[in-house]
């Protein structure tokens, strides 16, 4: 049993390496990082913390899942990430994504904010999306 948590992950990956706005911002290729590597060249995007709670119907096994995005940068100030939260938001709010095995019902922003990091060089942005996936296979 699969609640597309998996194949979201997979089509939102898909839908931001593709994208040229975000590739102008952090990088083409994009630099969009499941675990980010130790030499990673800022800005990037990170997949951050995810959820998944039972959406079932009677007639479908579905989800809402609640994913969050973290963009890096070492630009001075918050500029260059809130840019890149902005531009994810742009593609992403509403988006109509593929999804293996599943359909996305919806994809919505929930909420963002930038946080300075502790070694005082970093900007940290996060965005928050709510996502429902049905089961289709």
């Amino acid at each position: 049993m699969s609640r597309g948590g998996w194949a979201l992950r997979e089509a939102l990956y898909t839908a931001l390496t593709g994208d040229t706005a975000l590739q102008a911002l952090i990088g083409n290729p994009a630099r969009v990082h499941d675990d980010v590597p130790p030499d990673a060249a800022f800005p990037f995007v990170t997949f951050g913390d995810a959820d998944a709670s039972d959406w079932s119907t009677k007639e479908s096994l579905g989800a809402e899942h609640t994913v969050t995005l973290h963009a890096w940068s070492r630009y001075e100030g918050h500029k260059e990430a809130q840019q890149i939260l902005e531009t994810i938001e742009a593609l992403l709010h509403d988006a109509n994504l593929t999804l293996t095995g599943h359909a996305l019902v919806n994809l919505r922003f929930v909420s963002s904010g930038i946080v300075r990091d502790p070694d005082g060089a970093t900007a940290h942005g996060f965005i928050r999306f709510r996502a429902v996936t049905e089961q289709t296979g």
